[in-house]
C-alpha cells in the first residue's frame, strides 16, 4: 500500500524537477526533442529517487 507522505513528496519533486527543466527549455522560446526528454527524465528520476528515499523516523518530543 501507497502511503500518502511518501507519494506526496515524490510528486512535489516530480512537478518542482519539471518546472525547473521547463524554464530552463523555455530561455529560446522553443522547446526542441532532446529538451522534452530532459524534461521527462528529469520528473522519471525525481519521482523514482524521491519515492525510494524512506521518510526520516519521528524523534521523541523534547522534555522541557
Amino acid at each position: 500500500m501507497i502511503r500518502v507522505g511518501s507519494a506526496a513528496k515524490s510528486i512535489v519533486a516530480a512537478a518542482s524537477a519539471g518546472a525547473a527543466a521547463l524554464v530552463t527549455a523555455m530561455d529560446d522560446s522553443v522547446i526542441v526533442t532532446g529538451e522534452w526528454v530532459t524534461i521527462a527524465l528529469a520528473v522519471l528520476g525525481a519521482l523514482g529517487i524521491v519515492y525510494a528515499v524512506p521518510n526520516a523516523e519521528r524523534s521523541e518530543p523534547r522534555q522541557r
